[in-house]
């Protein structure tokens, strides 16, 4: 699968799709902007998309989804009233996983929320999970089948659109090739994705559903496409009797609202402080003492190109993990952190140390920085 085929995916938004619909109470707003100042939840599912379906026939994933999404909306908006609350649907209407990353992207939002339920062919899986775009691991091939029969369920909606070969450019979710393409993307928001994933998890523990099946990255077609942190949650099991009373009361699904405005609650607030915007554009903060002496030797340059490895809505200590040894200079571009190694005055000598960079950092690329801006080459 080429580059120019990647690349066709990710520009193949041209169609029209809804703006997404306005909490009514976030048109008025008041003139403080917060830093996390939007929110979009996703209601997965609906029309003749149904979802997952109970083993009686009575009980839809769709409509369940819509219910929560609505009381969590509910609350964040009560809480936060500054906040713009969108909602992909806030009635039993069919969208396209396309239309859904769009209604995102086109309102800037800064945190996406996809909310489903999940299924099994046996009633003895329970509990809830939250799954942020990543590149699934198969040392446990158990958890692994699993997730892959997940990605597939929640991606297969696109077989519903009779042109879906044009649009997704022939992406098929059931095709095991299809998912190539996956794994060469990363998302710039992991780390903010993460963490908020981590929330939700943390919240619902001690809640109505009490299996705790934890924090996965998955091939999920909806969260690559949004250009923010973005989290897909599977809030129980619609095939588990126990999950499936909880979630069909009133008072079960707002217990669950609830503990997912709680998770929202902790991340905005990390959210918000984590985002100086009086730093430097360009921060020697994670440089070591050799790279701080070279950089300095090269900011004098109109333009100096690098590595990005890693972006993130915080600083992230340089002797982090992630870096895998790297000592990244940090740029400040918006509200964006953005993790560059390997700088130098000339492309060339960048683009040769690529070659080993790519191979621990399949996501990265070369960028050009210029006037406490990057841009990619």
């Amino acid at each position: 699968m080429s580059f120019k085929y990647i690349l066709a995916v990710l520009c193949a938004a041209a169609f029209l799709s809804p703006d997404g619909i306005p909490d009514s109470a976030a048109q008025t707003g008041s003139t403080a902007k917060p830093r996390l100042g939007t929110v979009v939840i996703d209601a997965g599912h609906g029309g003749k998309d149904a979802g997952c379906v109970s083993k009686d026939g009575r009980t839809y994933e769709k409509n369940l989804t819509l219910a929560i999404a609505k009381q969590l909306g509910q609350k964040i908006k009560a809480a936060y009233p500054e906040v713009k609350v969108y909602y992909t649907r806030l009635t039993d209407r069919y969208l396209t996983l396309n239309e859904r990353a769009d209604i995102a992207n086109r309102n800037n939002a800064d945190l996406f929320i996809s909310i489903h339920i999940n299924s099994n062919q046996s009633s003895s899986p329970s509990g809830f999970s939250s799954h942020i775009f990543g590149r699934a691991s198969g040392k446990d091939s158990d958890l692994f089948r699993g997730n892959m029969d997940l990605c597939r369920r929640e991606n297969s909606v696109i077989l519903l659109e009779d042109d879906y070969t044009t649009k997704y450019q022939g992406f098929d979710p059931n095709d095991p090739e299809s998912f190539i393409f996956f794994s060469l993307m990363q998302n710039a928001y992991y780390e903010q994705s993460l963490l908020f994933a981590g929330e939700v998890v943390q919240a619902l523990e001690g809640g109505p559903i009490t299996k705790n099946r934890g924090v996965s990255q998955d091939s999920f077609f909806v969260l690559w496409k949004t250009a923010m942190p973005a989290v897909l949650l599977e809030l129980g099991f619609i095939s588990n009797s126990a999950d499936l009373k909880v979630l069909t009361t009133e008072k079960g699904r707002s217990q669950i609202a609830d503990r997912l405005f709680n998770a929202f609650r902790k991340f905005k607030t990390k959210y918000d402080n984590s985002l100086d915007y009086s730093s430097a554009s360009l921060s020697m903060a994670g440089a070591t003492q050799q790279n701080r002496s070279t950089i300095a030797g090269i900011q004098s340059a109109s333009a100096v190109y690098g590595i990005q490895i890693m972006a993130s809505g915080r600083e992230v200590p340089s002797d982090d993990k992630a870096f895998k040894g790297y000592s990244p200079v940090v740029v400040k571009d918006g509200d964006l952190y953005k993790y560059i190694v390997c700088v130098s005055g000339t492309e060339q000598e960048v683009r040769t140390a690529f070659k080993t960079v790519s191979k621990k950092f399949p996501g990265s690329f070369v960028v050009k920085v210029e006037d406490g801006t990057v841009s990619r080459r």
